[in-house]
């Protein structure tokens, strides 16, 4: 049994990538956390987000994290080295949901 701990405030959504090795958690505290599944660890803290987290996702290689924010914005991370490599902006209210299409080259929010 594992338990990973450091989220302030409650853990709003979980998944892992298509190989298990990865997952990620993401938190009414502003912040997601990638973990290293087989070492028990965390591997990264994505921070940016001005509000709440409520969804994130792999995509299908498991190289980009994206995450769904009530500031409404999706950001797209680094799996690897968790740093933002894009912000989308536009939503005009809090975003609840997102997912990659089975490609990986198509997002929805």
């Amino acid at each position: 049994e594992q338990v990973w701990r450091g989220h302030s405030d409650e853990v709003l959504d979980v998944c892992f990538d298509a190989t298990g090795r990865r997952a990620v958690s993401a938190s009414a505290d502003a912040t997601a956390r990638v973990y290293d599944v087989p070492a028990g660890s965390l591997a990264h803290v994505l921070e940016g987000h001005e509000g709440e987290i409520s969804k994130v996702a792999f995509n299908p290689q498991g190289t980009r994290v994206m995450t769904a924010s009530s500031d409404k914005m999706c950001k797209l991370w680094a799996a690897d080295t968790g740093a933002c490599a894009q912000t989308l902006e536009g939503h005009t209210d809090e975003i609840f949901s997102c997912a990659f299409n089975y490609e990986g080259d198509y997002i929805i929010t």
